[in-house]
């Protein structure tokens, strides 16, 4: 399966915001981020003056490395947006969102996405009781997720867990802590989405 291999925080710089993809060295002043909040490459501290496609392109992008997919994967998020009902920037949002690897780092059980979506495909999770390897499986409202009963023991499921208040949970999730357990308690609304996100660019983008 492909991947990005190369060093997240490239892409916290390139997109000049950051999206919290290094786990705890984020909230350090290690942060690549903080020390240099400039694109990287030779030209990176040069002006830099977008075209209107330029401007659509790079918010695709930073959505799209938020969540961790590649663009064959947010291409096909964005066309199941687009086919439901309502509006379909919202839609995409909302699904990204509803994610289990995303719903996993949220509920504060990994430190970063990419640390998620690879405890989900280990098998580490369960989603109303049932083993779930799908880092894409969308959840519903009412779905439980929860840490598997020999994971719990798992040195950074347990590290993760012990931080999360220092992060949050969003209102739409429901964190039992003790239990290692969450619940989807309704659907992410758009004002429950903080990061700066025009995501009709996005769809002005994938229109053309």
């Amino acid at each position: 399966m492909a991947r990005y291999t190369e060093s997240v925080c490239r892409l916290c710089r390139r997109e000049n915001l950051k999206m919290y993809l290094k786990g705890d060295r984020c909230y350090t002043d290690k942060c690549a981020i903080e020390r240099r909040p400039y694109p990287p490459g030779q030209h990176g501290q040069g002006r830099i003056k977008f075209s209107e496609y330029g401007v659509q392109l790079r918010e695709k992008q930073k959505v799209k490395r938020r969540y961790g997919l590649l663009e064959s994967g947010f291409r096909h998020a964005f066309a199941g947006a687009a086919a439901a009902k309502g509006r379909t920037g919202e839609n995409l949002l909302r699904g990204l969102e509803l994610r289990l690897d995303n719903a996993v780092f949220r509920l504060g059980f990994a430190d970063s996405r990419n640390e998620a979506r690879q405890l989900v495909q280990h098998g580490h999770f369960r989603v109303n009781g049932r083993k779930v390897t799908i880092p894409s499986y969308q959840l519903r409202t009412g779905d439980v997720v929860d840490v598997r009963d020999r994971s719990k023991k798992v040195a950074r499921i347990a590290e993760a867990i012990e931080a999360v208040d220092r992060r949050g949970v969003p209102a739409w999730l429901e964190l039992d802590k003790a239990a290692f357990k969450g619940t989807v308690r309704t659907a992410p609304s758009r004002e429950d989405i903080t990061m700066p996100i025009q995501e009709q660019l996005i769809v002005e983008l994938y229109s053309k």
